[in-house]
């Protein structure tokens, strides 16, 4: 197996200046311009072209002419100060000093993760506003930031899925040394820092390797995005494979993430023996072997060969994947949508709901409805539960709805307690949605900045009325939908932080940090202590009752999530947490549940 590193990649500072990489293996001419000159590049062979400059320092502006013609920024840029299409600027990662050198991260049993985008987050929208916030964060019971894709996008606003520039964090957002400072701080205050990446696509605007590496992607495959990227043809192939174990590795090593989150990945289509996704968890688990480094997966597929492990239980190469299925049940039952994906569930989402919290998928090879009925998943009831990420809530559940609605403006508040505790005392990871802890008011709505590409905005404009003209609530009209064009789409989704010292926000942010609590005391030590399996065996249809057992001891859950009162038997558990009067004893209310650890047995 090759192993690389970023550096193979783009523009690298040293001692002898800074030397420049590029593989352009379908241009017949590159020249590399920098400080108002230009140098030729020769070809090295397999499209390489490289060439050592000693008076280019950091700082300096540079680009590639391709054949004569067209201008085009580094593909492995570090930044663009001037987006996109832009020059790009040498970057010195060894000029930032860290503070917290010694920090190897934490152990994947102690991730509460929290999901944020940088630019709404906060209302300044930065790496320093999120900074802000990070201590709020740790006093929630946070262990870990996601932050969703900041790979440089066209534009100043974008979820991030539309990025071009791997290597290159977004400046819309601030500068590279300020996303380090965001990462310092965070593990100086014990915080880990994910990072969504992009690896079965390229946005729509700015990404030029079709100017001089049209073998970058293939016929062969075809994705949502036209065709696929070229991860098995040769010898293209093990190029594309490095720049992107590259950009895994770079973003591990010279930012100190702590771990990736990896979109989509059943979009990434791949004929090799070895497949990309194997080929890039052990490469990581080999390079940084003295680490926590966590790697999840989005999966589709629900493809559980990913996250086998060792005799340890240790993850052979990628920790988890997120758990739709498990988000889909706990949707159906709070708000009774059925369309869609969502009637793949609704036939008996409480049978489904407690298949997920015992196994991980509910559907592990059966047909699966939404996909005219072609089987879905793979058995996973043989992993443990930190190999799922749990939510009930994230950026696509609640900004592809057309409005943006969070969980909180569609579901009954009583209801939700429940569904909370579910998800936070439940041992799978958990993850936050920004804001999701007070129950934030504020929608998070699709947005982009194409501009000044105006057909393009308009296609995205079109597009997405189109897209809910199916829904009867739109048929008529899809004016309500916002524009995500708009600047004004972008501002109305930026969280107000002042709502956490309000009522009703205020006692939701009280009960999530309870919880988390309850959760580093009670459920923490049972994942670290070994875990032996689960059984979910609901009383009646309406009823979820899941046993979790470990070395250290048990944890059960049980939920009435039917209309009446529901007979139970704590069977000598311990208590520790229920929304039900009296304890839970002797019956369970509608929509009541209770939590109980216990001896190991």
């Amino acid at each position: 197996m090759r192993h690389t590193r970023a550096t193979s990649f783009g523009s690298v500072t040293g001692e002898d200046g800074t030397s420049f990489s590029l593989w352009a293996p379908t241009a017949s001419r590159v020249a590399l311009v920098v400080e108002d000159r230009e140098h030729d590049l020769p070809d090295e062979g397999g499209g390489w072209r490289r060439i050592t400059r000693p008076e280019v320092r950091a700082g300096a502006r540079y680009g590639y002419r391709i054949d004569g013609d067209l201008v085009v920024p580094d593909p492995a840029s570090r930044f663009q100060p001037d987006d996109v299409s832009g020059l790009s600027e040498v970057i010195d990662p060894s000029a930032y000093a860290w503070t917290t050198a010694g920090w190897s991260g934490r152990p994947f049993e102690e991730a509460v993760i929290y999901e944020a985008h940088v630019g709404t987050a906060t209302l300044e929208g930065t790496y320093a506003g999120l900074e802000k916030r990070l201590p709020e964060l740790r006093d929630l019971g946070v262990t870990a930031i996601e932050l969703l894709p900041i790979a440089d996008f066209k534009g100043r606003r974008n979820w991030g899925y539309d990025g071009v520039l791997p290597y290159a964090p977004d400046g819309a957002y601030g500068r590279p040394d300020d996303l380090r400072r965001l990462i310092d701080s965070a593990h100086s205050l014990g915080l880990m820092v994910f990072l969504d990446v992009v690896y079965n696509h390229f946005g729509p605007a700015g990404n030029y390797l079709h100017a001089y590496a049209k073998t970058f992607f293939t016929e062969r495959h075809q994705t949502p995005w036209g065709a696929g990227i070229n991860f098995d043809g040769k010898p293209s192939g093990d190029v594309v494979r490095d720049f992107f174990v590259g950009n895994a590795l770079y973003w591990l090593e010279d930012y100190r993430f702590d771990g990736l989150r990896f979109d989509a990945v059943h979009a990434i289509l791949d004929d090799s023996e070895t497949h990309f996704l194997a080929e890039l968890g052990e490469a990581v688990r080999e390079r940084l072997p003295d680490r926590h480094v966590h790697l999840i997966l989005e999966n589709e597929a629900n493809q559980a060969r990913w996250l086998e492990r060792d005799g340890g239980g240790k993850a052979l190469q990628h920790d988890a994947q997120w758990a739709d299925d498990l988000h889909h049940c706990w949707h159906v039952l709070l708000t009774g949508e059925d369309a869609g994906y969502y009637a793949s569930f609704s036939d008996k989402p409480v049978e489904h709901l407690a298949r997920c919290l015992a196994e991980g998928f509910a559907y592990q090879g059966e047909p699966f409805p939404t996909l005219d009925n072609h089987p879905r998943g793979e058995p996973s009831g043989h992993l443990p539960p930190t190999a799922f990420v749990t939510f009930l809530q994230n950026h696509d559940q609640v900004g592809n709805r057309a409005l943006g609605e969070r969980l909180s403006h569609l579901a009954d508040p009583r209801k939700l307690d429940l569904a909370r505790a579910g998800l936070l005392l439940a041992p799978q990871i958990p993850m936050l949605w920004m804001g999701e802890e007070w129950s934030a008011s504020t929608p998070f709505l699709f947005f982009v900045d194409f501009a000044p590409d105006e057909e393009l905005n308009k296609a995205v404009r079109e597009g997405r009325r189109r897209e809910f003209k199916s829904f009867a609530a739109f048929a008529d009209d899809t004016s309500a939908i916002p524009d995500p064009t708009e600047e004004k789409t972008f501002s109305e989704s930026k969280l107000d932080w002042s709502e956490r010292e309000r009522s009703p926000h205020r006692e939701v942010l009280a009960e999530t940090t309870r919880l988390l609590r309850l959760r580093r005391e009670s459920v923490v030590p049972l994942l670290k202590s070994g875990y032996r399996g689960a059984q979910a065996s609901p009383p009646r249809p309406d009823m979820v009752d899941c046993t979790w057992r470990f070395d250290g001891g048990t944890l059960r859950f049980v939920a009435n999530l039917g209309a009446g009162d529901a007979a139970f038997d704590a069977q000598g558990g311990e208590v520790l947490w229920t929304n039900a009067p009296e304890g839970g004893r002797g019956a369970l209310p509608s929509w009541t549940g209770i939590f109980l650890t216990g001896a190991a047995r």
